[in-house]
């Protein structure tokens, strides 16, 4: 049955409350992505191990009206539901900086999506799912806490009957994330409880009608990696997909935290893959999550990597690029300088929203970046963001080349050093071996952070390159900066046109 192995995450990187449908013999999986637009990239697999990111629901401004005012790192768009139901996908989702809950639909996953319609419910993380009638219920994450349900009209978005609470878990805090599922001739009830850190937690009920009542399998939770060894640990969020062999799996976030304890994990919220069992009880069974694995049966669709360098030779930015808060019209262009990305700024400062930023996840531990920058009379680089409180960039400007920290209330300049005019290669590597210390006075190796952040003139991987600053990696980690994103990396400019010839992001293992 089984012919090829995989290994966990099977989307790495910051790419959260995974949810999935099958149409076919396809794969449609679609992830949060909180402030930054595009929102909620959507991605394809033949297989579900291998995925190719094939656009983001929401890409035009007129679907995600950001920023809105009070929006904030961690704001924006929390958890999505997929779902294909009379020819036609759907996708449930809340804003949680404005408007609330809402549906857009779409023939074809590439798009074009529709505009919002919006749901008069208040809440978050909103499922859809049918019954054969063609009746439509819609489970979300009350503002009071708890599992509530609503029947609606998903083309309108009109509440027909509701809410009304039903089964909030085994008494976990945080009972969130439902998805609804007829299997046989039970209605089955998957939730995430235990809160999205290490008490994480998969539980499910069942009962004969959506409007209950509801009995929770007697095993809850059905999946917790809580107080293991396991190096994948916050699990939780999960959706169910039954594959066309009769398979059942499951997708569902997780975090490889890393460094002295209490461990910090810096990539984000990734998407992992486990398999499904039913036991004679007609309960979902589910293993620890493993590192490796046989894969599904049947088909096996390897897909291409995005190129490791962009050249900005395309008359649009590739999905995966993305931007904190909002990306305006003049804020960038493609045609202005061919073969360039050019920016323009926005903002004068990375400390608060309002700057131009275009980047792309962190997904490996170990990585190299760099980029041929030319700052003309402007000023931008090259930034490690988590958020505004918490970023480390490589920049050009003014003559000169330097290396600034910000960490919560403290922002240095690290490191500085001439440079002469025109573009100039910058480049950041990341490594999880040879750390720095905590601090230049201690040399103890047990309280390194998990990963150093090394900064440099030139390309670190050919000779002459120029070393400007090494930084600890826990201060750009989840747990110091707080929040539910991850680590993001990428070009700006702070003042004036910058002009990026070529961006390239490598994993350790091509460097």
């Amino acid at each position: 049955m089984f012919d090829h192995t995989y290994d966990n995450p099977v989307i790495s990187g910051f790419h959260p409350d995974p949810s999935v449908c099958r149409v076919g013999d396809d794969y449609y999986l679609v992830c949060s992505s909180f402030e930054y637009v595009p929102g909620l990239p959507l991605f394809h697999s033949r297989d579900l191990v291998h995925w190719e990111q094939i656009g983001n629901v929401l890409d035009r401004p007129a679907q995600l009206p950001l920023p809105l005012p009070g929006s904030k790192a961690s704001g924006g768009l929390y958890a999505p539901t997929i779902r294909h139901h009379d020819g036609r996908f759907w996708v449930v989702n809340t804003n949680v900086d404005g408007g609330g809950n809402f549906v857009v639909t779409a023939e074809r996953p590439e798009g074009p999506w529709s505009d919002p319609v919006w749901i008069g419910l208040e809440g978050i993380d909103p499922d859809l799912a049918w019954e054969e009638d063609g009746t439509c219920w819609c489970a979300f994450s009350g503002p009071a806490g708890g599992v509530n349900l609503a029947r609606i009209d998903p083309v309108t978005g009109a509440v027909l009957e509701g809410p009304f609470p039903t089964w909030s878990g085994s008494g976990l805090k945080y009972p969130e994330a439902p998805h609804l599922y007829r299997v046989g001739d039970w209605w089955y009830l998957l939730i995430a409880e235990g809160g999205t850190e290490r008490g994480h937690a998969v539980s499910v009920a069942r009962a004969r009608s959506p409007r209950g009542p509801w009995e929770g399998a007697p095993g809850n939770p059905l999946l917790s990696h809580s107080g293991t060894g396991s190096p994948i640990q916050n699990t939780g969020h999960a959706d169910l997909v039954q594959a066309p062999d009769g398979s059942w799996w499951m997708v569902l976030l997780g975090v490889r935290p890393r460094g002295f304890t209490p461990d910090v994990h810096v990539l984000g919220r990734e998407t992992f893959l486990t398999p499904v069992e039913w036991d004679e009880d007609g309960w979902p069974v589910v293993a620890p999550v493993p590192e490796r694995h046989p894969a599904p049966g049947g088909a096996w669709h390897p897909v291409q990597d995005p190129p490791a360098r962009d050249d900005f030779d395309g008359t649009a930015l590739a999905p995966h690029w993305i931007s904190p808060f909002t990306r305006p019209e003049g804020s960038w262009s493609l045609t202005e300088r061919p073969g360039s990305l050019v920016l323009h700024a926005t903002g004068p400062t990375l400390d608060t929203p309002g700057y131009t930023f275009v980047g792309r996840r962190q997904q490996h531990h170990d990585c190299r970046v760099t980029a041929l920058v030319d700052p003309g009379t402007g000023r931008g680089g090259i930034c490690v963001r988590l958020d505004e409180a918490h970023h480390y960039e490589v920049e050009a400007g003014d003559g000169e080349v330097r290396v600034v920290a910000r960490i919560g209330p403290l922002s240095e300049t690290v490191a500085q050093r001439s440079a002469p005019p025109g573009p100039l290669l910058l480049g950041v590597t990341v490594r999880t071996s040879d750390l720095v210390p905590a601090s230049p006075l201690l040399t103890d190796g047990h309280t390194t952070g998990p990963d150093t952040l090394a900064f440099w003139l030139g390309d670190p991987a050919a000779p002459g390159a120029h070393p400007l600053a090494e930084l600890d990696g826990r201060y750009l980690s989840t747990e110091v900066a707080a929040g539910f994103t991850g680590r993001v990396i990428g070009m700006y400019a702070t003042e004036g046109s910058v002009a990026f010839d070529w961006f390239a992001y490598v994993p350790a293992s091509a460097v």
